[in-house]
């Protein structure tokens, strides 16, 4: 059977999804904005290898996205939201509408 990540057992995702790693590695950050987090929570929420999250936090620094700060062990992650999405198709529109968006759905 093939469904949504999480939605019942025995569901497995096939192919592709509507959301690329990078965002949901973002809306991870977001959601956690301002908590101390380390690369194998980002991982475990995001469903991704550690390495994965490594590499897509070190695209969202170079861009400016986000910015991180060394707390001890962990680190704190702060998301710049207003910067705007890379692709033409949504020019004009800023990170944080995304986030605005998918924090609906949680509510």
């Amino acid at each position: 059977m093939v469904g949504p990540p999480g939605a019942r057992k025995g569901w497995r995702v096939v192919g592709w999804t509507f959301l690329t790693n990078h965002a949901q590695v973002l809306l991870c950050l977001a959601r956690r904005d301002g908590e101390r987090l380390t690369a194998r929570e980002i991982a475990a929420q995001a469903r991704i290898t550690e390495r994965a999250v490594q590499r897509i936090l070190d695209d969202l620094e170079g861009e400016g996205y986000i910015s991180r700060h060394r707390d001890g062990r962990t680190n704190r992650y702060e998301v710049h939201a207003d910067l705007p999405m890379r692709h033409p198709a949504q020019r004009g529109r800023a990170v944080r509408d995304l986030l605005d968006v998918l924090a609906m759905t949680e509510a």
